[in-house]
């Protein structure tokens, strides 16, 4: 028996050494102008973010759950998550590339949605802090995940910055010739996590252009002026103003669905501006990525339980940074292409501030 349990205590002594140690739930990033990260290795995602309001106030304006369990079965999965293969829509999750047709898996109509019916929201990603401002966290997606060609390594990097920005950087190499478009999908409402309707906040996209949709909200290959139309946000306007207007690209998307296609800039010009009327808290978007994706929240439907709300019609919104939907199958549109000995590298930021 002595024998016997010193084999067993030794083999048990081997396993814990070799295993990896068990990832936390939520992992914590803090800078000193008062914000608050909450980050999860379940999709990469953004869980929480806290921001002072004009009055200093800690202030959620980011939605959520309290658990992971909850993200996984939301009918929405997408809160906060890193999203892949490729952000947004892809025409009945068809494209051909060097001579090769791919089908994508179908999980939104007739179209693939936001990397397919197991994107990356749903993946497991290893993590390392380095400090506690910094979150990074990779991924291999393996050659034929949800249909897409090749091996691709991403890492993905959340800071915190010292001048209240969160900042996302993206990178990713593949063996085989592919298509990427990464971006983050956090639902906002700067007038704080559960306080109603985004229709009063104050919204600038630096666009000119937008890319209209058909009935299932893939682009119809045209890029249209914002002038005269409810897409013209060149100049602030509070989201709800214009939002029942008649409108066919409304109706199709049941509100802002839409790519706009930004005005030639740098990461260091904002791509767009919005704030809170409740709160005063003002987030300005800069990216390197030629579009970005205005969602106001028109299919939420009040069917999840958040942190002590549920995510009603409109009470959120996203602006999600990237290339433009279908570009695989739209030679016009700039392209999402990915070859082996080439690195994808991407960078957004949110930076916050108070009127």
């Amino acid at each position: 028996m002595k024998k016997r349990s010193y084999l067993f205590l030794l083999m048990t002594t081997i396993l814990s050494c070799t295993q990896k140690p068990a990832q936390k739930e939520f992992y914590d990033l803090v800078n000193a102008g008062g914000l608050h990260a909450k980050m999860s290795a379940t999709g990469a995602r953004l869980v929480s973010l806290v921001v002072p309001d004009k009055n200093s106030r800690p202030t959620g304006v980011v939605l959520g759950f309290y658990t992971i369990a909850a993200y996984n079965h939301s009918t929405e999965p997408y809160f906060g998550a890193t999203i892949g293969r490729y952000g947004n829509r892809i025409a009945k999750g068809k494209f051909n590339l060097d001579g090769k047709d791919y089908q994508l898996s179908i999980n939104n109509g007739p179209n693939t949605l936001h990397g397919g019916k197991q994107g990356f929201q749903y993946k497991q990603w290893q993590v390392s802090q380095p400090d506690q401002q910094t979150l990074a966290f990779s991924y291999l997606s393996k050659d034929g995940e949800e249909g897409f060609p090749g091996n691709l390594s991403v890492r993905v990097i959340y800071k915190l910055t010292n001048d209240n920005s969160l900042q996302i950087d993206y990178y990713a190499t593949t063996d085989k010739t592919t298509v990427i478009n990464l971006t983050n999908h956090a639902f906002f409402n700067l007038n704080g996590e559960g306080s109603g309707s985004i229709g009063g906040h104050a919204l600038i996209i630096n666009a000119d252009n937008y890319t209209p949709v058909d009935s299932t909200l893939i682009p119809t290959g045209k890029i249209a002026s914002v002038k005269g139309t409810p897409f013209d946000f060149t100049r602030s306007m509070a989201i709800g103003v214009r939002i029942h207007d008649h409108n066919d690209q409304l109706m199709n998307g049941k509100g802002y669905d839409h790519n706009f296609v930004l005005n030639p800039h740098t990461i260091k010009s904002i791509a767009a501006k919005v704030t809170g009327d409740k709160s005063g808290i003002t987030m300005r978007v800069y990216t390197d990525q030629p579009g970005l994706q205005f969602y106001s929240g028109n299919f939420m439907q009040s069917k999840n339980q958040l942190r002590g709300y549920k995510d009603d019609f409109r009470t959120a919104f996203a602006l999600e940074t990237q290339h433009f939907p279908d570009s695989p199958n739209e030679p016009g549109f700039p392209s999402t292409v990915l070859k082996p000995g080439q690195t994808y590298h991407s960078t957004t930021i949110y930076k916050f501030s108070v009127n």
